[in-house]
Parts: C-alpha cells; sequence; structure tokens
C-alpha cells in the first residue's frame, strides 16, 4: 500500500497500476484538472506540482521540510508515498469554492497583479514554481531569521524549467519579486496566511510503510493490478531480497528518464522496484581510496593517515541533495549544477539513475570518468541452500571507465544495481576543468562536454598527469586516451595541449544528431581542450603571483 496526502486530504492505495504517474492520477482518477498535460517528457514544466516529505510519525514536526517541485508527467504515483503532494487549486484559502471571496496564495495574487498570464495553459506550472521558492524562503527565514529578499536571480531559477509561448517571462519574473511584499503586506495587516504544512494526526504514514507480511520474511506489493507489481523496499536488505526474486523487474530510483518510457514509449512495466525509501542509498560518506582498492581485491589495508580520501556517493542521491556535497569538495562540478535539466528534474533525478542510464548525453559520467571514479555495482541472486531458497549478493567495484560498454550497455545484469559513486579527492596538484555546449544554456541536453582532470609537477612546469572525460561523443561517455597521453610528460603550455588537441580524431569519431554535427562536435571540443590549458595556465600564473 502506498499512503500519501493530497490537498490536505489522506489516501491509501493498493490496486493501481504500478506504472501510472502522478498526472495521469491526478486528472484521470481523482478529477483534478488544475494540472496540465504539456509535453509528457519532463521539459516544459506544465504540470509541475509540489510536494513535501511528511515525517513517518505523525508526533514529528512537519514544518520545518522544504517544499520541492517536480513534473508530475514522469513521476510515479507511487513515489508520493510519504508525501503531501500539491496543484495550485490548494494554494488558494478557499475552502467554499468561492472566488469572491478566496485568497490567493501570494503566487496566485502576483501573476494576477502583474499580468502574468496570457493563454493561461503554462500559468499552474508557473505558480507552483514560484510558491514553493516563496515557501522555502519563508521558511528559512523563520529558522534563521534572515531578511534578506527573493532576488532576481532567484527567481529565475525557480522558474528556469517552466516554459512560456505567449505572454513572455518579464512579468512572471515582476510577479516573482512581487510575491514577499503580497506577503509581507497581509502579515502587517495580521491576515492569516494559509498554512501549506500539514499536521498528522495520526502515526498512519509509519503504519502503512510497514506491511504485516514482513513479519514472516517476506515482503509484499506496495502497489498491484493484475500480474502487474511494484515493491517498496525499506533497505539494502529488503532491496536484496526483492531483486534476488525479481532479477529482471525495472529498478526506478528518480525516473526521470525511466518516466519517459511510460509517456513517450507506452511501456507497461510488469515488475517496478522503486528505490525511494532505502536511505542507505541516498547517504554519503569520505573513505580512504585505499578501502576501495582493497574492496576491489578482497584484502584488507591498514591505510595510513596520509592516504588520498575518496568522496562516497549513494547512488540514490538527487542532484539536489548532492549539491551542497559537492560545493564543499568540487566546487567546479557544483558549478556546472545549474546547467544540467531543471529544478523539478535536479530534485527528483540521482546520480546511479544517471549513470546506469547510460546515455552517452549525460552530464555526469564524462565529469566523473575525468575525476577517475568506481562504481560500487552489487550483483543479486538467488541461491539454494538445503533445499531453500536464500538471497545472495556479490559487490564489485570498479572503474567507471570499465562500465560503459556500448550504447545503453553496462556491466549491470540482471539482479543488479548501483550502491555507490566513489570520486577521488583533488588533491593540490590537480586542477579540473568543466565546459558544456548547449543550444540553451540553462535546462538542455549537452551536444558535447569536455572534462578535464590536468595533474601538475610540483614546481608547476610540468604535466604528470591527465584525463579527459567526452560526453556527446561517441555512443557512450569515453576518455580521450591517445590525447591524454599525448600530453604526458609535456610543459604547461598552450601548443602542448594544441598537439593534444589534434589527437583527439583518434580517440573518436563524434556522431551527428538535431544537436550538432559530428564536424561541429570536433572542432568545439577541440577548442576547448586548449581553453582549458590557458585555463590552467592563468590559475598557476594566479598562484605564484
Amino acid at each position: 500500500m502506498i499512503s500519501f496526502y493530497l490537498n490536505g486530504k489522506h489516501h491509501e492505495i493498493i490496486h493501481l497500476n504500478p506504472n501510472t504517474t502522478v498526472l495521469e492520477y491526478l486528472r484521470l482518477h481523482e478529477r483534478q484538472t488544475d494540472t496540465k498535460e504539456g509535453c509528457a517528457s519532463g521539459d516544459c514544466g506544465a504540470c509541475t506540482v509540489m510536494a513535501q516529505q511528511l515525517p513517518a510519525n505523525g508526533n514529528e514536526p512537519s514544518n520545518t521540510t522544504p517544499f520541492y517541485t517536480l513534473n508530475s508527467c514522469i513521476t510515479l504515483l507511487s513515489l508520493m508515498d510519504g508525501h503531501h503532494l500539491m496543484t495550485a487549486a490548494y494554494l488558494a484559502d478557499n475552502p467554499e469554492n468561492h472566488p469572491d471571496r478566496a485568497s490567493l496564495h501570494p503566487a496566485q495574487q502576483a501573476m494576477v497583479d502583474c499580468h502574468g498570464s496570457q493563454c493561461g495553459f503554462c500559468t499552474p506550472g508557473f505558480v507552483m514554481s514560484l510558491a514553493s521558492v516563496y515557501e522555502n524562503h519563508r521558511l528559512t527565514k523563520a529558522e534563521t531569521g534572515a531578511v534578506d529578499e527573493l532576488s532576481y536571480d532567484d527567481i529565475v531559477a525557480s522558474i528556469s524549467g517552466n516554459l512560456c509561448r505567449c505572454t513572455g517571462y518579464r512579468p512572471i519574473i515582476e510577479a516573482g519579486l512581487a510575491m514577499e511584499k503580497i506577503g509581507q503586506q497581509r502579515d502587517d495587516e495580521q491576515t492569516a496566511a494559509k498554512a501549506l504544512t500539514i499536521t498528522l494526526a495520526t502515526d498512519a504514514m509509519a503504519a502503512s510503510r510497514v506491511s504485516d507480511s514482513t513479519k514472516n520474511n517476506a515482503i509484499e506489493p506496495a502497489l498491484t493490478q493484475d500480474l502487474r507489481q511494484l515493491f517498496i523496499p525499506q533497505s539494502i536488505d529488503e532491496l536484496n531480497q526483492v531483486l534476488a526474486a525479481n532479477p529482471n523487474a525495472t529498478i526506478w530510483a528518480g525516473g526521470t528518464d525511466l518516466g519517459l518510457s511510460v509517456t513517450q514509449h507506452l511501456v507497461d512495466h510488469d515488475v517496478i522496484i522503486q528505490l525511494s525509501a532505502i536511505d542507505e542509498l541516498k547517504s554519503w560518506s569520505l573513505t580512504d581510496t585505499s578501502e576501495t582498492e582493497s574492496a576491489q581485491s578482497g584484502e584488507h589495508n591498514n591505510a595510513a593517515p596520509t592516504t588520498p580520501k575518496s568522496l562516497v556517493l549513494g547512488a540514490g542521491m538527487s542532484y539536489k541533495k548532492m549539491l551542497p556535497v559537492l560545493e564543499q569538495y568540487f566546487p567546479t562540478f557544483a558549478a556546472v549544477f545549474e546547467r544540467i535539466a531543471s529544478p523539478q528534474i535536479r530534485n527528483m533525478g540521482t546520480i546511479g539513475g544517471n549513470i546506469a542510464n547510460a546515455s552517452p548525453i549525460g552530464d555526469l559520467p564524462p565529469i566523473l570518468l575525468a575525476l577517475d571514479a568506481h562504481i560500487h555495482l552489487r550483483h543479486c541472486d538467488m541461491a539454494n541452500h538445503s533445499g531453500e531458497s536464500q538471497a545472495s549478493d556479490t559487490d564489485e567495484i570498479i572503474p567507471l571507465s570499465a562500465f560503459f560498454l556500448d550504447y545503453k550497455k553496462t556491466k549491470l545484469r540482471a539482479g543488479s544495481y548501483v550502491v555507490a559513486i566513489h570520486i577521488p579527492l583533488l588533491q593540490n596538484n590537480q586542477y579540473l576543468y568543466i565546459h558544456k555546449i548547449s543550444k540553451r544554456y540553462e535546462d538542455d541536453i549537452s551536444a558535447c562536454l569536455l572534462a578535464a582532470r590536468l595533474d601538475i609537477s610540483a614546481d608547476g612546469m610540468t604535466i604528470e598527469d591527465v584525463r579527459f572525460g567526452l560526453g556527446g561523443m561517441a555512443a557512450i561517455p569515453l576518455l580521450a586516451e591517445k590525447s591524454q597521453q599525448v600530453l604526458i610528460g609535456q610543459s604547461v603550455a598552450v601548443d602542448s595541449f594544441e598537439k593534444a588537441a589534434q589527437m583527439l580524431p583518434m580517440d573518436v569519431s563524434p556522431m551527428t544528431d538535431v544537436r550538432a554535427s559530428r564536424e561541429y562536435r570536433m572542432h568545439v571540443v577541440q577548442r576547448l581542450l586548449t581553453k582549458c590549458g590557458k585555463q590552467l595556465i592563468a590559475e598557476l600564473q594566479t598562484i605564484s603571483a
């Protein structure tokens, strides 16, 4: 059973097609037609809704949990288990549905006052994006006592995943900037604001997440319809057990790409294993690099305190949850995130999903390749011991460069999943540069992406090692190994990088598609490779100055 709140009302469901999206449920099952369907692929934002993860126990406060937006068209309804799901109709304080007595949410009122809507089709999605940034800003101010107002950049970032083809963005941005003034005026007039957070009266949310059948060591599906099933394991152990019993199941994390298989390709997945409830896959840690190496060899290594460390990111970490971690350890990597997808997608998409998807135009794999990341895989099988079938699993940690085999083909097999990604921290002599090329600056797929990690000698004169990660250039993300080899041992000079760029055709023969021609891709990446050299020289000069 899945349990969630929709616009303040509790819902419990067990008999439903596991492939049902949030949008389909809202419009066809609940007749909640204020949420619109546009592209059905997570691009336009017309279907944007807002959600808040609720505490499992009704005695815990929920008024400090942030809100987030998502594209309801590609999000499975089951991902809302344990959440409060909100649509535009819920924002207004209008319980009796009398427009003349309605008190609109500041995001709604601002859109009216600033004439932020024309045809109106995209408006509910814009309202939800604006309401989310407004409500989260209110939570931050209440928690920290900050007095800063929402900035132009805050508003633009919040609506970067919403498209408008009629009014244009100026009046919508003006509406976003007007929200706080409207809210403050209501506070001054002591007008009671509607609290979008809800208080749980019972522990029904917690109870619904624990099936009685688990006492018998059997995990029951959360949703079923005919022969279709969806499981929501609550731990790694449960995941291993369910996957061993259903090795051909579709593993679903955020589903920002898999969702298109339902909406665009009309695939009806028979068995889905959803990872949303497994906290172990959403955590991160620092570990000695030697631990990764010993895990590969099966040996134990007592590492010295000076051993380089690796950042270990759980495969279930969303882009949003990864960002503050990367800002601390890989600021150059983190800076790219504002150019990856939209807020709605970053709220749901995971690092493990982006890698396992094996798209040649995925943004994370080439960066991780440049950083010499390793991927932790687990292979689950159902072994027979003394006449009884028991789940067994085998772990494998391999370089990410060995993970991708061919277009959409990886080391994953039936019964396998990604546990974590191990990224060695940059040392003092290592520099990272990343360049993404796309038609739009924000919320667009890469035409090509180059990530470069450059290792320099202590005197800053010689290139000791280099890794060039390429995305959008071939059927898989890959390293430019011949170009790398040309640079090793060379002086830190522009002509060294130009020679390496000339070797790029030996590493890859780019593809031509709707985003760019092969000639364009080759020329651009060659120039970007040289640009990385110029950036390195400039940075070294700044350090030595």
